[in-house]
């Protein structure tokens, strides 16, 4: 089946989109804008606090959106996670399931919700199948948000089948990309890693270290890619079913430091601190129900995507190494 984007889909609609100045969000902003929506909004925080019932309501009172996609999440590296575990469950789930129940109950016509794959269970047969999301718990550095994540899928079956609820939930692997987060208190993998080579390069030293024991592996899907998996599935999915977006490679860590360091052009000693855990062993997803139901296929190689994720870091370093509000 071919899937042609529809301008009239766009062009007749209202788009609010939560987390629309994040990384991610600025991405979709982007994709939405390009197709022509009738009207955009992308709320601050500071406007509307999504953990807030009546702030919710207060936004969709405003807006009266025709689509919602919801972004906003309180995110970070493996570091994060272990310091702020209750934080990132708290406000992951109230945002998540005070939007879809706005949405539910003003009648939104269509609610796109995003999950992340920190949701499926620490040890799944890799690549990721939908289907294996509820057969154990997940990585535990990952779990509190994975969880908080997870419940909005929940929320979006039950809401479907009680309520008629048009609402979907995507699942993105591991993002990365320009206007990511280089800031160490956020950063996930690749601009961590970005960073880390970068300062060594500028200092001179004589080693770099990092986290862990270069086993584990991860997927990685370029931010625009992400983005444009999303807008699709906006268009085109109608669904209770959660679905993945993903890039269909699978690369160890050790790998990917070694890509780094000579991408930056560091020549100094990797060393690896295996005190410090590694996350969840294995990431690679099955992308086949992204193109089975509305065409999705990752066209940024990795190569690519890495290097303009490093020329924008060079070029922004005062944005990207940001502190976190």
């Amino acid at each position: 089946m071919e899937f042609v984007p529809d301008t009239a889909f766009w062009n007749d609609r209202k788009v609010l989109i939560t987390g629309g100045r994040g990384f991610l969000g600025q991405a979709v902003v982007d994709q939405v804008r390009s197709r022509g929506a009738r009207e955009l909004f992308t709320p601050s925080s500071a406007e509307f606090d999504l953990r807030d019932r009546d702030a919710v309501r207060r936004l969709f009172a405003e807006t009266t959106p025709d689509l919602v996609i919801h972004l906003a999440a309180r995110v970070g590296g493996i570091g994060a996670n272990m310091e702020r575990p209750a934080e990132l469950y708290l406000d992951n789930l109230l945002m998540g399931t005070y939007v879809l129940d706005e949405a539910r109950l003003q009648n939104t016509p269509k609610t796109v919700m995003v999950g992340t794959i920190c949701s499926y269970p620490k040890f799944t047969p890799v690549p990721f199948s939908e289907d294996s999301l509820w057969q154990g718990y997940p990585e535990e550095t990952n779990a509190p948000y994975g969880i908080a994540k997870l419940a909005q899928l929940v929320q979006v079956q039950a809401n479907r089948a009680q309520y008629g609820q048009d609402a979907i939930y995507l699942m993105p692997t591991n993002l990365y990309g320009p206007r990511d987060k280089f800031h160490p208190a956020v950063s996930h993998v690749i601009p961590a890693l970005i960073k880390k080579a970068v300062d060594a390069k500028e200092a001179g030293a004589e080693h770099l270290e990092v986290w862990g024991t270069g086993s584990a592996s991860r997927e990685f899907l370029y931010v625009d890619d992400a983005a444009q998996g999303i807008v699709m599935a906006a268009e085109f999915y109608n669904d209770d079913q959660p679905v993945n977006l993903g890039a269909d490679r699978e690369l160890p860590i050790r790998e990917l430091v070694e890509i780094i360091v000579k991408l930056v052009g560091y020549e100094g000693e990797v060393r690896w601190d295996t005190t410090k855990p590694d996350g969840q062993p294995r990431r690679g997803v099955d992308g086949s129900r992204a193109r089975e139901h509305f065409g999705f296929t990752a066209g940024t190689t990795f190569d690519e995507g890495l290097q303009q994720t490093l020329d924008w870091y060079l070029a922004n370093r005062v944005e990207a190494e940001a502190r976190p509000v």
